[in-house]
């Protein structure tokens, strides 16, 4: 792609080079700004693909935002960072942004290492109002001349998180203004008129020098405690919710409320954040705005333009992925098959997601039993307790949360699920590297923090059909178990076969061998069965195991694989600290087994964003890196 600054149709955009250039400019070429900067994302966007919608709906805010705020001085916190392109464009980034999501390149989230406008690292949802509080609490105690604002989507709002950050934000002196960016729906009548009227008069400077003075004169007169305060603020608030007929949620808590405002209107945005920035104490903007704004297809179809993949800008048609074969299906989708076929023999089977029933194909039982699945929004931990208590009550829960958001509702996995031996099976979608998400979303933690839980069944699938016997293994087992799987797509075209309930704890083998064992877990056996066939070519035939289970492990698979060959490799796609190749070690050194054991996994790092393949080749954990182990370890100088 040609770097923005050679295209004339950017004219404006190409002369900034950071938020200090975007506000030499007059407030009247900011819609201008808005359009280039809404044609630039779609054009890179559309080549490398990344999430569109959000980006698209927050481009006006952005620029309100570096317009109104002297960043990178003043402290922006994302929250997610869905939503945050135009802030990376803005800031140093824009001839670079065509490298999105790509091993090397700008990575798809907020990230501080990558540049100081990033104030706080961003990925999972929530964490906002709290991350950014902490820095206005610490502004304030220093008497530092900065300013912190956390931009927050409505989505993030549901979870748990963003309700602690909020009641305690009047706890301690700070200036936090919270943005709340709603996009559930377009701009309604109730932003015009008299709601107009209602927040002109409220963000006034002139209104809020009076309001302030006549505080302290009450405050002088012992008529005004903080106590008073926080009790006058809410009546406030429920004031303008009735003014304004906006049900306003936040006037149970004691922050001053803003809005809602056209959060699509770029001259009106930065009016607004003029009026506000300089009050004191936390207070929220609401603003309005129409996720994948400037673009129909995506204003249309909110939920596939999230992030589409590849597409055409000017006719919106998505890019298919090329292939003269047939492709096995998404593990996600055999997942959401399977839920169905055993939802409709059985009507205790329920369905549970935390805001992502497309993602991991709950939709499919939505569609099919719109009473039997459950989208509880941003709430990992809530997902895990509420599948409890339905598995409490006689229902069987199928709980399908993001490995990297699991880790969200672990102290609810252990209490609630887990402690109780509850009957829910927790379907960790996204297990391993996923690729240009990167870092916080690797879903590579899980196996090493689900196998040391009491009563927790761990398992992962080698392929499609796999998947579908350990999902009726999971649905027949009368306690707690989790099957992770990775994303995408697997190996196995032909995957509808009768599921089978397989025995718990007991791997498989795959190869016979002799000198040298692998031992596998999950999908990345694939790859392994591939390394096996090499050395097999070549004269050396080594063994291959598909242990299955991490918890509990096929101890007789472990004693007959530790009598039989000199050495072991253990090959999974997880955390190499604590995982499977763990597991293995810690029973060979309680058995007495003195045997080379090489481990290969993700290594103790936070692996970047790129492609999966680039990712793999990073930790050693493609096909050639662990063919080159197993070479080693089959050379003379080990005698094996």
């Amino acid at each position: 792609m040609i770097p923005v600054k050679e295209i004339q149709e950017y004219k404006l955009l190409n002369k900034i080079d950071s938020p200090a250039d975007l506000r030499k400019l007059p407030a009247k070429l900011l819609p201008r700004v808005c359009a280039e900067l809404r044609k630039y994302i779609l054009d890179v966007v559309s080549q490398h693909p990344g999430h569109l919608g959000s980006s698209l709906g927050a481009v006006e805010l952005t620029v309100a935002l570096h317009y109104v705020f002297d960043t990178p001085k003043d402290l922006l916190v994302w929250d997610v960072g869905h939503q945050a392109y135009s802030h990376k464009i803005l800031t140093g980034r824009r001839d670079s942004f065509n490298t999105l999501r790509q091993w090397n390149g700008v990575a798809g989230f907020p990230s501080p290492t990558e540049s100081e406008y990033d104030t706080f690292a961003a990925g999972h949802a929530s964490n906002s109002i709290s991350a950014a509080l902490g820095m206005a609490v610490a502004v304030a105690q220093q008497h530092q001349d900065k300013l912190v604002v956390a931009i927050i989507g409505d989505g993030s709002m549901t979870g748990g998180l963003a309700f602690e950050g909020l009641n305690n934000a009047s706890s301690h002196p700070n200036n936090l203004l919270i943005v709340l960016n709603d996009n559930n729906m377009s701009i309604d009548h109730n932003v015009g008129g008299l709601n107009r009227y209602m927040v002109d008069l409220l963000t006034s400077k002139t209104y809020n020098t009076l309001r302030y003075d006549a505080y302290r004169g009450l405050k002088k007169l012992r008529l005004m405690d903080d106590v008073r305060k926080k009790n006058v603020q809410r009546f406030s608030n429920s004031l303008k919710a009735l003014v304004s007929q906006q049900n306003i949620f936040f006037d149970g808590f004691s922050i001053r409320y803003f809005g809602p405002v056209d959060g699509n209107n770029v001259n009106r945005m930065v009016e607004v954040l003029r009026d506000i920035k300089d009050m004191h104490g936390p207070r929220i903007l609401h603003i309005k705005t129409v996720k994948g704004k400037g673009y129909l297809p995506a204003e249309k179809q909110a939920t596939i333009w999230h992030a589409p993949g590849q597409f055409d800008v000017n006719t919106g048609e998505r890019v298919p992925p090329k292939s003269d074969m047939p492709l096995p299906p998404k593990f996600q989708d055999v997942f959401g098959k399977t839920l169905v076929e055993f939802a409709q023999n059985d009507e205790r089977i329920v369905g549970v997601t935390p805001a992502m029933p497309t993602g991991c194909s709950m939709n499919m039982l939505m569609r099919a039993f719109p009473d039997r699945a459950f989208d509880v929004g941003i709430a990992e931990g809530h997902a895990v307790t509420f599948s409890a208590g339905l598995a409490k009550e006689g229902l069987i829960p199928f709980c399908n949360i993001y490995s990297s958001f699991m880790q969200r509702a672990y102290d609810q996995i252990i209490h609630d699920v887990a402690l109780q031996n509850m009957h829910v099976v927790l379907c960790l979608d996204r297990g391993g590297l996923v690729g240009e998400d990167g870092a916080t979303h690797q879903g590579v933690f899980d196996l090493a923090y689900l196998r040391i839980i009491p009563n927790m069944v761990v398992c992962s699938p080698y392929d499609e059909t796999q998947l579908r016997h350990l999902m009726l293994t999971a649905y027949k087992h009368n306690g707690p178990m989790a099957i992770r799987y990775p994303r995408g797509r697997g190996s196995e075209v032909d995957w509808q076969v009768t599921p089978e309930i397989l025995p718990i704890g007991k791997g498989r083998t795959l190869h016979e061998g002799c000198k040298v064992a692998f031992l596998t877990l999950g999908p990345i056996g694939v790859t392994v069965s591939q390394v096996v066939e090499w050395l097999h070519d070549e004269g050396m035939d080594v063994g291959h195991y598909d242990m299955v289970f991490v918890k509990p492990l096929d101890e007789d698979l472990l004693h007959r694989v530790a009598s039989q060959y000199n050495a072991i490799i253990t090959v999974e796609d997880g955390c190499i600290m604590g995982g499977m190749g763990s597991a293995v070690l810690e029973f060979f050194a309680n058995q007495g087994y003195c045997k080379p054991v090489r481990r290969i996994g993700v290594p103790d790092d936070f692996i970047p964003h790129g492609t999966s393949r680039e990712q793999y080749a990073f930790c050693g954990m493609d096909a050639e890196s662990i063919y080159r182990v197993a070479q080693e370890l089959l050379a003379e100088k080990y005698h094996i």
